[in-house]
């Protein structure tokens, strides 16, 4: 099994009586909790019946399509499925995973080899995030909007049992959550003009990452034609309680493990020279531009914001969200705040490893005091306003979609950080009201700021 397979047996400590552990598995949980108890067993007899790699390959995308669907008609109300609020996001991630193990084990009747399993768990995780449900007609305004996986699940509070696992596997991410919720989702803005918006979701994965799974999403409706996308805003959680817009994204990737354990730098916090560590810069796939050969400057150091940010900021979408007690943004009047974030940390000189922040700092109001400093001609990216993980990553490589295929103009694109989510009032329990009305509240919340964008584009 992969690393993020393997969490599916993790037990948290019981609430009551934390020397000992749950008694069902954390994961177990969840696909309980969201009615998805029969999706593995569903698509393992599925798979039973296929006579060649291609019928399982019809069948496996098929079901990660049905269960893509099923999650979201259960976080928009249209189906009751299982105990837990509609709009937890955690039921599709994990049981996504639990169907990838059911793959990754499966005894075909025919010769299967293990490039082909590998591709048809591909497959089944694409067409499981939305990727392959993406359609726009040629009329209203066109908004795609991506979130993310839960992350960070290892570690945490734990009780004295050896076989328990800590409670940050109990994380979501609000950001997938928005996009259940959002997706196939239809208003009239105030024009008149239907505004149309879809979704998927990402995975917490360089390695996905590099094989195209955003740039396939979002290339085709980025390209010339009467289904072009008006806005590509991707969308992923941050920290504290404010919604951060950022600005500038950095190519520079590095130290952190992504959910399979994988990282492209080690874990410091030094600054690898760039000419000896090409892997620690994003790499696009041959098929979106490449290019092939690593090039420091192509793609850029930099990308980006194309999204009306101010128009999003005076908004004030928080003003109608009710406040979740979780929230400490210093004005009561709104659930959450709402930040043009301009920080960004750069190499000014290639040649060396010292870096320098900028815009920091960053002010609570719109417009600043003084216009931000932007990133100086040829430095090296070092973090981004969303710093140099996997956000930062999806904002650049959307951002960068945007530069090559519409010449930076016809699709607004940019990234939205959500505040944290991750509130309980319970220490190991799956759910509380605490941690549900923090998730809603950002949800709303990034609900209006895409249609705050909306009218606009």
């Amino acid at each position: 099994m992969s690393i993020e397979e393997s969490r599916l047996e993790l037990r948290l400590p019981d609430e009551g009586d934390p020397t000992g552990p749950q008694p069902v598995p954390f994961a177990s949980q969840m696909i309980l909790g969201g009615g998805f108890e029969d999706v593995a067993p569903v698509l393992q007899a599925a798979l039973d019946t296929t006579a060649t790699p291609d019928e399982a390959e019809q069948v496996i995308t098929d079901h990660g399509l049905g269960l893509w669907r099923a999650a979201v008609d259960r976080a928009q109300g249209r189906v009751g499925r299982g105990d837990l609020p509609p709009a937890d996001d955690r039921p599709l991630y994990w049981t996504r995973l639990l169907a990838s193990t059911t793959i990754r084990h499966w005894t075909p009747g025919f010769d299967l080899d293990e490039d082909r399993r590998e591709g048809l768990l591909e497959a089944f995780d694409r067409a499981s995030r939305g990727a392959a449900s993406v359609d726009f007609p040629d009329d209203g305004v066109r908004i795609l909007v991506s979130g993310f996986d839960p992350y960070t699940l290892d570690g945490g509070a734990t009780g004295p049992a050896a076989e328990t696992a800590g409670n940050n596997l109990r994380h979501g991410n609000p950001s997938g959550a928005a996009a259940l919720a959002l997706h196939g989702t239809e208003y009239v803005r105030s024009d008149g003009r239907t505004v149309r918006i879809q979704a998927y979701v990402l995975p917490v994965s360089y390695s996905r990452f590099a094989r195209g799974y955003l740039e396939d999403t979002v290339g085709p409706w980025m390209r010339p034609g009467p289904q072009r996308l008006h806005a590509s805003i991707t969308v992923s959680q941050g920290s504290g309680s404010q919604f951060n817009l950022e600005e500038y994204n950095a190519r520079y990737h590095a130290g952190r493990a992504d959910n399979d354990g994988e990282q492209p730098a080690p874990s410091t916090d030094a600054v690898a020279v760039p000419a000896d560590s090409p892997e620690v810069f994003i790499q696009v796939p041959q098929r979106w531009g490449g290019p092939e050969e690593f090039d420091l400057h192509d793609p850029p150091q930099w990308t980006r914001t194309s999204l009306p940010v101010e128009a999003m900021i005076t908004a004030r979408t928080g003003a109608d969200v009710p406040r979740p007690a979780a929230s400490r943004w210093p004005e009561t009047d709104v659930a959450f705040g709402v930040v043009w974030n301009t920080r960004f940390e750069e190499i000014p000189d290639p040649a060396h490893a010292e870096r320098a922040v900028r815009n920091d700092p960053v002010p609570h109001g719109f417009p600043p005091p003084e216009p931000p400093v932007a990133p100086g001609a040829g430095s090296i990216s070092y973090r981004g306003g969303g710093g140099n993980y996997l956000s930062n990553e999806s904002a650049y490589r959307n951002t960068l979609l945007r530069d090559r295929l519409s010449g930076g103009a016809a699709v607004a694109a940019g990234h939205i950080h959500t505040p944290d989510m991750h509130h309980f009032a319970t220490q190991f329990g799956g759910s509380d009201e605490l941690f549900e009305e923090t998730r809603q509240a950002i949800v709303t919340q990034t609900a209006a700021l895409v249609r705050a964008a909306a009218e606009r584009v």
